[in-house]
């Protein structure tokens, strides 16, 4: 069973200026990604615009991240298989065994919603029994899902019921639920933290990683804060996490989500827009977003570029 450990990052799929894929920056996103000490990619998710892309789009952009981390064991691949189609899912699911991804995941169909935990647990089942032998994580996101169960309540539906459950990627704020699930069991379950805002309270309640957008352009903040608290020096850790709600906040300030690509061009990795009904930054918002970035000292915390010729540890 694979387990996901440190910083994994939430991608952005990368988009030409018309909208369409830009599959050819994957290789060096995962050099990228290496070169700034993240450990793993959760693709097609909320912030790689997984609801946005279609099913042959979603297929391309596994393969395409398939490809780039084939010989690089240690950089774990999970994308996320989507929510409301469960015939979907379980389709993208075999493309994703046959694509050599280390897992999968799932996250609540959001239309027509699970009842209770039951249900919800039966829905990851049914996905989840297309590829056994894949270690299966459960999105909790509920600010987009709407499914607001308690995943204590999830993890008691569905042991001794799945063996490929594997864990739980973690949104949401609920502090008492989390740790419910951190112990449930004597730690069964991997419990990925999805709030980068609040990973030093996650970080003290056991947290064994976190997968996160703001780990694409801001990993080394993350990693001091993450040593920070290993080696006992809260103080620090607090001020590290206090510059990571500096920076998020940027995020509310010029229109959410969109600006994480924003950030990206600020690290040399254009990943374009975002599509619709997400709206981008204007020119005029852009210069303004940079001089916002300089006060926060982004500079000074952000992600190592990486150019067209850069390897991994070169």
């Amino acid at each position: 069973m694979a387990v996901f450990q440190g910083l994994i990052a939430a991608p952005f799929t990368p988009m030409h200026s018309d909208g369409s894929l830009h599959l050819e920056l994957i290789p060096r996103y995962h050099q990228f990604l290496k070169r700034n000490g993240v450990r793993g990619a959760f693709i097609c998710g909320s912030t790689g615009e997984g609801v946005s892309l279609s099913v042959h789009e979603k297929r391309q952009v596994i393969d395409a991240w398939g490809a780039a981390a084939a010989d690089d064991p240690d950089f774990a691949v999970m994308p996320l298989v989507g929510g409301t189609s469960l015939t979907e899912c379980r389709d993208l699911a075999r493309h994703a065994r046959d694509a050599g991804m280390d897992a999968i995941s799932f996250t609540a169909p959001y239309y027509f919603r699970p009842a209770d935990a039951r249900a919800l647990a039966d829905c990851c089942m049914e996905v989840g029994s297309a590829v056994p032998e894949m270690p299966f994580y459960y999105y909790h996101i509920p600010v987009l899902t709407g499914v607001g169960t308690p995943m204590i309540d999830l993890l008691q539906a569905i042991h001794g019921r799945m063996p490929s459950f594997a864990g739980i990627k973690y949104t949401h704020e609920d502090f008492m639920d989390y740790l419910s699930c951190i112990h449930f069991e004597r730690g069964r379950y991997n419990m990925l933290w999805g709030r980068d805002e609040n990973m030093l309270p996650a970080l003290s309640l056991g947290a064994p990683g976190a997968v996160g957008s703001t780990y694409n352009y801001a990993a080394p903040l993350y990693l001091d804060l993450m040593s920070a608290h290993a080696s006992g020096d809260l103080a620090s850790a607090r001020q590290l996490q206090q510059q990571s709600i500096d920076m998020i906040r940027l995020l509310g300030k010029y229109g959410g989500i969109a600006t994480g690509k924003a950030f990206m061009r600020l690290v040399g990795m254009d990943c374009g827009g975002f599509r619709l009904p997400v709206r981008n930054m204007s020119d005029a918002q852009y210069e303004s977003f940079v001089r916002d970035t300089e006060i926060v000292g982004f500079r000074s915390f952000c992600s190592r570029p990486v150019s067209v010729t850069d390897r991994v540890g070169a």
